[in-house]
């Protein structure tokens, strides 16, 4: 599945719009496929709070589950520093004051925002800060149509995910409600960056190689939730088994074997790097940076990689929560299961 969670007045006029052809190549050539990068066990001095050491190596990225994840192919990575947890409410409330920063769903769009092949179109009542919500149905519906459970909704943002009718954003849960600009700006301020899709996948395995999850092979082993995702029958009812009905806060589960927390489930996370659908069969092994720019998708609009699944994921449509897992989504997407964590170099 490859859908964007773009804003709802937006994907029905993108639908007008063509999309263009895929790019056949990058450019990039692929180093000694026989070489192996050490891993780096031992952490430098100097840790930073809040973050682990992610020790580096080669490893197997993709698998040959979906198409979108293909080819696996070997990558090999330096060690690097990750947020033990995505960037929390209370995290990003201290950048927003020391900043004085505006997210996004914050601010007015404007017509200028948008492709200038679709202005004509764009009703100026709709131009209102708002973000992508979901909205449960009362009944089960056919799942080939996000847009029947996503609503543009006026007044949502990150201070309060589920409209202005709801509750404030809680300190602990995962911030959401911020598009790609928002949470590099965050990065850029903590000193950080946001990872790319070869640093979040190889940490999410914790060290694993070739397992489904990023715990193991078994969903629920000795029968217990690992990860927060939807129960029940999507998107007429959740059952929470996993005793959350939305976002849930940090360390709510299991850490993995690099004591990362919710590296499946709970929010989706953004990366740097672009979607190519060809990216995986030329990618260099070497510290992969992502393809360039392109309109290789549904929509014919760039799109970023954002990874791990969230809350709303359930197996009857979508399996993000594998460590494999990948989907894009335009860099001005901004919904209230969508958020981020950082890296760091040495």
């Amino acid at each position: 599945m490859k859908f964007s969670f773009l804003p709802v007045f937006l994907i029905c006029w993108l639908a007008l719009t063509s999309c263009e052809k895929a790019p056949q190549g990058s450019g990039v050539v692929r180093t000694d496929p026989n070489a192996t990068l050490p891993a780096s066990p031992v952490a430098p001095a100097g840790k930073p709070a809040g973050m682990v050491w992610i020790p580096g190596g080669t490893f197997t990225m993709g698998s040959d589950a979906k198409e979108v994840e293909r080819p696996p192919h070997r990558v090999s990575l330096e060690g690097f520093w990750m947020d033990e947890t995505e960037v929390t409410n209370a995290q990003f409330r201290l950048f927003t004051e020391a900043t004085q920063y505006v997210t996004s769903p914050e601010r007015t769009p404007k017509k200028e925002d948008f492709p200038e092949d679709i202005r004509p179109q764009i009703d100026e009542s709709m131009l209102k800060p708002g973000a992508n919500n979901f909205r449960p149905t009362a009944e089960p519906v056919p799942l080939d149509n996000e847009l029947a459970w996503w609503e543009y909704m006026k007044g949502a943002s990150w201070r309060k995910p589920m409209g202005p009718d709801g509750p404030d954003a809680r300190d602990n849960d995962p911030v959401v409600c911020v598009n790609w600009d928002d949470a590099s700006a965050y990065a850029k301020w903590a000193g950080k960056r946001l990872p790319t899709e070869a640093e979040w996948e190889f940490a999410a395995r914790g060290g694993l190689a070739g397992k489904k999850y990023v715990w193991g092979d078994e969903m629920k082993p000795g029968g217990k939730w690992m990860m927060n995702i939807w129960q029940g029958e999507f998107p007429a009812k959740n059952s929470a088994e996993d005793g959350f009905p939305g976002l849930a806060p940090v360390k709510s589960f299991p850490a993995n074997g690099y004591g990362l927390y919710d590296m499946a489930g709970n929010a989706w996370e953004w990366t740097t790097d672009w979607y190519d659908s060809h990216y995986y069969a030329q990618s260099p092994e070497y510290n992969p940076k992502g393809a360039a720019p392109s309109a290789d998708n549904h929509q014919g609009m760039p799109s970023r990689m954002m990874r791990g699944g969230s809350w709303l994921c359930n197996d009857c449509y979508c399996e993000g929560y594998r460590p494999a897992a990948r989907q894009f989504t335009t860099p001005d997407t901004a919904s209230n299961h969508l958020g981020f964590r950082c890296v760091k170099g040495t």
